[in-house]
């Protein structure tokens, strides 16, 4: 049955067919954010030069701690919101968003006070060079400021994509990534009537933006009394749901935590080789990004294609979802790979023509790209374990491959052997293939379904409740 006004019934039809549908406004929606990123590393690197690309690569692992911290709840959102309304139990969906958002204001306001106060201990912490400190410092404290919008965004999207609805996160992005690519140059150079900020120009741009792009969301939903409407005066908290919502997502925030202070120790030991490796580093992993965002769009299909099927008790589609995602996104990240192992200096020329950082980021996508091919891998697995609410395991495997591998790993081919930085580019594709191969393993030992019977027992109670919200 398909629900027009509130989402998409995964449950039926083609799987392929429901893949391409599910993930490629995802898709679309992740180029044109990674468009936008790639155009203001243009900006910053030619306009502000090297030390802004510096300032913007050192910042980028505590903001991502943020973002990992709100990705936990509303993935978490996600995986609930797909396995209820797979289950047609509309009462429960609204309870989950009512709770969700408590949850975000609730620790965005905490997060953004206790970040900007210890923003330079931070930045001190991973050895940020001091020729781009301050630039760093106020860089980071102005993306900081923005944090409530950025979780709220973040929500509202993962709430639509539960329901199947991939197209209006699409469009409420876009009009935020517009609206940023406008005012970059404008607030980094100085157009008339801005002043001229710099790298600052470039973070306050981002937080205008999002706040726009939140703005239209929520302006959105209230005018089409949808399902997932969020009137603040009326949200209402229910223990259970925010039980559910803290076990299923405090996994996956600890798992993007990690990442983040893991890519903070990587940066600190990049730190070491000076601004030029930092920068190298902070071009390079724009292009990452580019190649993980089809894995990250197909995984995420993969989550909502998972979560409803279980919720409506169809186990035996996710086989079918793991396969074809698996073909679809290996395609895609495999021609980004191949393109960015051929002509590493004439990508990289887009962000800079400094000698230095031109040939130090070459060394580092050669090393790289080749695990590209594991994008897919990567993500799909984990989409379909996240997707049965099993999210501890996704948690445990980063904490194998990123603590056990790529950290240690890092540090010791850097320090120990003439390998120097390029040594941690080894350790970070290494860290690639130690999650490839544990979340493939795991996939096929079919564990991840037993997760789903908790969801269920969970429901059942509720279908009264259910049927008066429906009403």
């Amino acid at each position: 049955m398909e629900d027009k006004k509130f989402g998409k019934d995964l449950t039926v039809g083609s799987i392929p067919k429901h893949l391409i549908s599910f993930s490629l406004p995802m898709l679309l929606g992740n180029m044109l954010q990674s468009g936008y990123s790639i155009i203001n590393m243009i900006w910053v690197g030619h306009i502000v030069g090297p030390g802004g690309l510096g300032a913007t690569a050192v910042s980028f692992p505590i903001m991502f701690i943020l973002i990992g911290i709100a990705a936990g709840v509303s993935m978490a959102t996600a995986v609930l919101v797909a396995q209820f309304y797979g289950a047609r139990n509309l009462g429960r969906v609204k309870m989950v968003v009512d709770n969700s958002v408590c949850l975000q204001l609730a620790l965005s306001a905490v997060l953004i006070t206790g970040m900007i106060v210890s923003a330079n201990f931070l930045l001190r912490l991973m050895d940020t060079p001091s020729e781009i400190f301050s630039m760093a410092s106020s860089y980071l404290k102005i993306s900081l400021s923005g944090i409530i919008f950025l979780y709220l965004s973040f929500t509202i999207s993962q709430i639509l994509r539960g329901l199947g609805d991939t197209v209006r996160p699409l469009m409420f992005m876009g009009a935020g990534v517009i609206l940023n690519a406008i005012l970059d140059p404008f607030l980094i150079i100085g157009i008339f009537p801005f002043p001229k900020l710099g790298l600052n120009g470039a973070a306050l741009a981002s937080v205008i933006s999002q706040a726009v792009s939140l703005t239209i969301a929520l302006t959105y939903l209230n005018r089409k009394s949808h399902l997932v409407a969020i009137h603040f005066r009326k949200l209402r908290f229910d223990g259970h749901i925010t039980w559910l919502i803290a076990r299923i997502g405090f996994p996956s925030t600890v798992e993007q935590c990690l990442i983040s202070v893991g890519s903070a120790f990587v940066i600190k030991y990049v730190n070491f080789f000076g601004p030029a490796a930092i920068a190298a580093f902070g071009a390079g992993s724009r292009i990452d990004m580019v190649a993980m965002m089809p894995a990250i769009a197909i995984g995420m299909a993969a989550t909502a294609l998972t979560g409803q099927n279980l919720g409506a008790g169809k186990p035996e589609r996710v086989r079918e979802v793991f396969k074809w995602a698996l073909l679809m996104g290996t395609m895609i990240s495999g021609v980004v790979a191949v393109f960015a192992f051929t002509f590493p200096r004439t990508i990289l020329s887009m962000f800079t023509h400094s000698e230095p950082v031109l040939a130090i980021g070459v060394q580092y996508l050669r090393t790289v790209t080749p695990c590209y091919f594991l994008f897919a891998l990567i993500f799909v697995s984990m989409g379909v374990v996240n997707g049965a609410g099993q999210t501890i395991i996704p948690m445990i495997f980063t904490l194998i491959s990123l603590w056990a591998v790529r950290v240690p790993l890092a540090w010791y081919l850097s320090q120990n052997t003439l390998l120097k930085v390029r040594g941690i580019w080894i350790a970070m594709a290494a860290g690639f293939m130690v999650t490839a191969t544990i979340g493939y393993l795991y996939y096929h030992t079919g564990r991840w379904k037993r997760a789903a019977s908790k969801i269920h027992a969970f429901n059942k109670p509720m279908q009264t409740a259910a049927m008066e919200l429906e009403v």
